[in-house]
């Protein structure tokens, strides 16, 4: 006759990240993943790296536990009961995890960890970073090409060194297409609840638009959602961030940046698996296929082929070197605005 476990045996294996009943074998990893702010289904940055995790489990049938954090003081936390309950490697999303990292990856050096856009450098971390100046680049010029004459906008999440970055490239790209293109730039707020803010990120694209944006780029987490609605409603084009979210309002949805925090996720976990973990840093730019812009079904009609064309001469030339994308993380600052 099969037993009930207890209620308290039953949260330590969800907690864990195991199932209640015994496997027939263990898993030889225990894998767990920490979302930050937004949620894993924020059709964005987290819910990239929940996609990869899936695409994980579902080509090795090893499970993983996640939490999504609710407020800052449940990163260390999460961190923390993560490792104290066996799970290993623990990925960590977020630049604001670094932290919480640092401290609970030096109580538990045995751990693996890894993080996604800061670098922690420990014996027992892999941070993963992006070049997102190289992508945003690429978007920044087929939202000039779509709107000659006329103006762009930018929408951030929260106003951080990381996110100037994004914008900078955006710039950057706008202008290689036309020097004198007005480029309108707004950050939704100083807090981590700037990335959950689909009303306030609504508000800074019709704003935009009144003043004569023709498209919008988002990089600002769910709040991108608010941005993409608001375009949609007016008739105008938005550019997506990290996952690709061309599907989201086709016909509206002109391309997106994609950040492949998929494929790093995946790798990672794969390489924990194959006993193959190592620390240090990767640095994923086009060369290295970790950004790019978004082209499928859901845009060919939005994207001229001459346009799509001159993009993809500037990401060779990106990756030869030929282009150079100023880094905004370098020295806090852009040369162009």
């Amino acid at each position: 006759m099969n037993k009930l476990l207890p209620a308290a045996l039953l949260a330590a294996a969800a907690w864990a990240g195991v199932a209640a009943t015994t496997p027939a074998q263990a898993d030889p990893i225990k894998p767990a993943i920490l979302f930050d702010m937004g949620g894993k289904f924020d059709k964005s940055f987290n819910e990239g790296v929940y996609n990869g995790a899936m695409a994980f489990t579902k080509k090795t049938g090893i499970k993983f536990h996640d939490f999504e954090v609710q407020n800052e003081g449940q990163r260390e936390q999460g961190l923390r009961n993560f490792a104290k309950h066996g799970n290993d490697p623990v990925l960590a999303i977020g630049f604001a995890q670094a932290d919480g990292l640092t401290v609970v990856a030096k109580e538990f050096p045995k751990t693996h960890f890894g993080i996604i856009d800061m670098v922690v450098d420990l014996p027992n971390v892999h941070s993963f970073v992006f070049k997102e100046q190289e992508g945003s680049y690429l978007v920044g010029m087929l939202a000039a090409l779509a709107s000659p004459g006329q103006k762009v906008g930018f929408v951030g999440g929260m106003d951080i060194p990381l996110i100037r970055r994004f914008a900078c490239g955006y710039v950057q790209g706008v202008k290689a297409v036309d020097p004198k293109m007005v480029v309108f730039q707004n950050m939704t707020g100083t807090t981590p609840s700037a990335w959950n803010d689909p009303v306030r990120g609504g508000e800074l694209a019709k704003s935009q638009m009144e003043q004569g944006a023709n498209v919008v780029y988002a990089a600002a987490g769910a709040t991108g959602l608010g941005v993409y609605q608001a375009v949609t409603d007016a008739g105008k084009l938005a550019i997506g961030v990290d996952s690709n979210q061309n599907y989201l309002h086709p016909g509206h949805m002109l391309t997106s940046m994609v950040k492949r925090v998929d494929v790093a996720t995946e790798d990672f976990l794969n390489d924990a698996k194959a006993g193959k973990f190592a620390p240090g840093v990767s640095s994923l730019g086009l060369k290295e296929g970790g950004v790019d812009a978004a082209f499928d079904q859901y845009n060919e009609k939005l994207v001229k082929p001459e346009w799509k064309a001159k993009v993809e001469q500037a990401k060779k030339d990106i990756i030869a070197g030929k282009i150079q994308v100023h880094d905004y993380m370098t020295d806090n600052s852009c040369p162009v605005s």
